[in-house]
């Protein structure tokens, strides 16, 4: 395609050029993050120059790299300032995030492996449901709502952050059993879950946020399953408590808890194990 006769581009040449949709170009122009040079009095047409094309192209590469809009809301004022801390900073976060995403990625394709020489869709992985008497924990929560995925880690790390700060191991603060997930939803939530996050500890222990307490998680006697393998197929424990109960006339109550027996920052995905916890009423 040749060039234009004058440095104005219009949007579709622009997008031809940027590899950058007309949508999104749109939209970047909303939120301030690639404005057209020109703007047509009558139409409102965009036009765009030839020097905004690399900027462009870095923006669609930025975009590529899973960096969403408001991460560019920061990063691309940080590298026009030449604020290369913030800069480092935020590519160094997407990165981890890229390879937790291809650990999960490789989970789920060992997953569907799995599946292929079982000849089943979801397979049903380890023992068959059990009883279980839980006691009563004493335990560090905090609760907030969000999305899984990401306010889980989140809270996990706010809390042993805190158990583990020099203050509170000085005061002999340990943690005394796994991480507990409490779902407190009835109903899978994509961006507004209920989240509680409960790690059972033994010693004093001082809390610098007051969205965080000391509480005693009650005892229950609960159905359990144990899943092994990526934490978002963990739904096939919850298949096997579900037909169990039904299986045996068993009711079951909420809310639910989740433990993660093992680290994923020691494991790979596929030798992680979660045991789930319904009570019984």
């Amino acid at each position: 395609m040749g060039a234009e006769p004058t440095e104005q581009i219009p949007i579709g040449r622009f997008s031809f050029l940027t590899r950058l949709s007309v949508k999104a170009l749109r939209l970047y122009d909303k939120k301030g993050i690639l404005v057209p040079a020109a703007k047509d009095a009558c139409t409102n047409y965009r036009y765009y120059t030839l020097a905004q094309v690399r900027h462009g192209i870095m923006i669609g590469m930025l975009a590529h790299a899973g960096f969403g809009l408001s991460d560019l809301e920061v990063l691309l004022p940080a590298i026009k300032g030449g604020d290369m801390k913030t800069v480092t900073g935020m590519l160094r976060v997407q990165a981890s995030r890229v390879r937790k995403e291809a650990s999960r990625l490789e989970g789920l394709a060992a997953a569907l492996e799995d599946s292929t020489r079982q000849g089943d869709v979801i397979p049903m992985k380890g023992q068959e449901p059990y009883v279980k008497d839980v006691p009563p924990l004493r335990s560090v929560c905090k609760r907030e709502r969000g999305v899984y995925e990401q306010t889980i880690p989140q809270l996990i790390n706010e809390l042993c952050h805190v158990i583990y700060s020099p203050e509170n191991q000085r005061q002999q603060a340990c943690m005394s059993g796994p991480v507990i997930f409490i779902c407190h939803d009835e109903e899978y939530q994509e961006t507004d879950a209920d989240i509680e996050i409960a790690i059972p500890i033994t010693g004093r222990l001082t809390l610098p946020d007051p969205s965080m307490e000391i509480r005693e998680l009650p005892g229950m006697q609960a159905l359990c399953a144990l899943h092994k393998g990526p934490y978002p197929l963990v739904g096939e424990a919850y298949e096997r408590i579900t037909a169990y109960a039904a299986a045996h006339g068993m009711k079951l109550c909420g809310p639910t808890r989740e433990l993660y027996l093992n680290d994923p920052a020691e494991v790979p995905e596929s030798e992680l194990l979660t045991e789930v916890q319904f009570p019984l009423c």
